[in-house]
């Protein structure tokens, strides 16, 4: 059923995509060079030297997930993804949850990544000779310094985002080129020259310290691997929807590869203490171990070409969400007004934006960007893994028919996923538990485990409080059907490229 919540027909995207755009935007929403850079030494200081373990082991579920994603969109290709198939095989309130917390941890990933761009500006700027900026001494170490040269940055990619999905992601593809040829070229060299030692115990994860560990170092490397799925987010601009499925899968499995190379690269090269002591400077650190200058600052441009790039296929896929569920009425008209020049959710893309620079200024309370790092990765990592496993979930409840009919296939499409779903919402509950056993009080801290239930709490009670005011103010027929608008329905505003 086509809903028609507006009283016209529902707005379309501009149909521009293949199979290479997809992979570049679910590859830079990965960003494979900030993970590595920065998410393998924030790993470190949880699961100490078993970063290949805590990557492959990670990579399991998240297979699952793909499966899910994949089925899924054959059968239902929306921007509104997991929102839309949650809300229609479990419920139209855990589908709204699902596209809400996608919205909030977005956002919240946007923020740290703007520090993050600004770190390595202001990183390259110091190894240029550029110290201090009209008396001020340049730190990037500094949330406040990092934050006001990352906005710039941020502000900049979202007006580029606002032309089109096929301009982004041509710069997109150039930015990646770059960074593959730098990881692929430093880590292979640290591979074969780092001073210590392999051990096949680093892909041993029993030896990883303790279970609390364990569950953490778990969804961390989730977060990793979260942002493949913005290549279902624009499968309403893809000419086959089928491309949005593959390029998933192939970011996916690039993933592993690259995740895999730089933890044997990383612990060939630096310690344990070395490792876990520059979260925020990982790859720029073993940049200047294997290599002199101008050669070691090349991590570090590949580092800011992959902040930059991050940033805007964050911008994108959060736009395309939004859209959706405002097509449905979920979500106020504004997001789902589409530029008649650009063909694109202009307005929505500029809102998104300004709410990343407005939570990227309210993270100055923490003052140490490597704390504001932790805080973020551990919040968004449990509201990841419940988005994760409700589409799971979602998926296993749709196809479960398959296990009468070929035994094969219901497994793959209804026994992966629900296990993958299972062993999510056990990690995401126990590391919840370990936060809230942790401390005794709170306090705005990295290390303080309340503070660390805090967030991911609000960014959930807060999807519940936006489905009241959809369901009973706005009226959305969305909370009685549990469908979404139906994408290929509506007439396109203009004649696809």
């Amino acid at each position: 059923m086509t809903q028609k919540p507006y009283g016209v027909d529902p707005p379309s995207l501009r149909k521009t995509l293949g199979l290479l755009d997809g992979v570049a935007i679910a590859a830079s929403s990965t960003a494979a060079t900030t993970s590595i850079g920065i998410g393998l030494g924030v790993t470190a200081g949880v699961v100490g030297l078993h970063l290949p373990a805590i990557m492959l082991l990670a990579f399991v579920p998240i297979l699952g997930i793909a499966g899910a994603f994949s089925r899924l969109n054959k059968v239902e290709p929306n921007a509104g993804n997991g929102y839309v198939w949650v809300g229609r095989s479990l419920s139209p309130w855990l589908g709204f949850l699902v596209g809400w917390v996608s919205i909030v941890a977005t956002v919240a990933f946007l923020a740290y990544t703007t520090a993050v761009t600004g770190s390595a500006m202001i990183q390259l700027a110091g190894q240029a000779g550029l110290h201090t900026v009209a008396g001020l001494a340049l730190d990037p170490g500094s949330t406040a310094q990092t934050t006001a040269v990352g906005v710039l940055v941020l502000v900049a990619v979202t007006l580029t985002a606002v032309t089109g999905v096929k301009t982004a992601a041509r710069l997109q593809s150039g930015l990646l080129v770059f960074e593959y040829v730098v990881l692929l070229g430093f880590c292979g060299y640290g591979i074969v020259n780092g001073p210590h030692p392999f051990s096949l115990s680093w892909f041993d994860p029993f030896q990883i310290p303790s279970t609390t560990a364990l569950a953490q170092g778990l969804l961390l490397s989730v977060f990793c691997y979260w942002g493949f799925e913005a290549a279902f987010t624009v499968n309403e601009e893809v000419r086959d929807p089928r491309d949005a499925s593959r390029a998933g899968t192939i970011t996916l499995v690039t993933m592993l590869g690259l995740f895999l190379l730089g933890s044997v690269a990383f612990q060939r090269v630096l310690s344990e203490d070395e490792l876990a002591g520059h979260g925020a400077e990982g790859l720029a650190f073993l940049g200047n171990r294997l290599a002199d200058q101008p050669l070691a600052a090349l991590p570090l441009v590949a580092l800011m070409f992959s902040a930059v790039a991050s940033l805007q296929a964050g911008v994108i896929p959060t736009a395309r969400g939004m859209f959706a569920m405002s097509r449905d009425r979920t979500l106020g008209p504004v997001w789902s007004r589409v530029s008649a020049r650009y063909g694109t959710p202009a307005t929505g893309t500029l809102l998104i934006g300004a709410m990343a620079v407005a939570v990227a200024t309210l993270s100055l309370v923490i003052p140490r960007l490597a704390d504001m790092i932790m805080a973020t990765v551990n919040a968004v990592g449990i509201v990841v893994a419940l988005s994760y496993a409700l589409i799971a979930l979602a998926a296993a409840a749709r196809f479960r028919g398959l296990l009468r009919e070929n035994l094969w296939d219901g497994t793959r499409a209804v026994v992966l996923p629900a296990l993958s779903a299972v062993a999510l919402l056990g990690l995401g509950g126990y590391l919840a538990w370990s936060f809230y056993d942790s401390a005794d009080h709170f306090e705005v801290s990295a290390d303080n485990g309340w503070f660390l239930l805090l967030t991911p709490t609000l960014m959930i009670v807060s999807g519940f409080v936006a489905g009241a005011w959809a369901k009973w103010g706005r009226k959305s027929a969305y909370f009685t059907t549990g469908r979404g608008t139906d994408a290929d329905a509506p007439r396109l505003l203009a004649t696809t490229d």
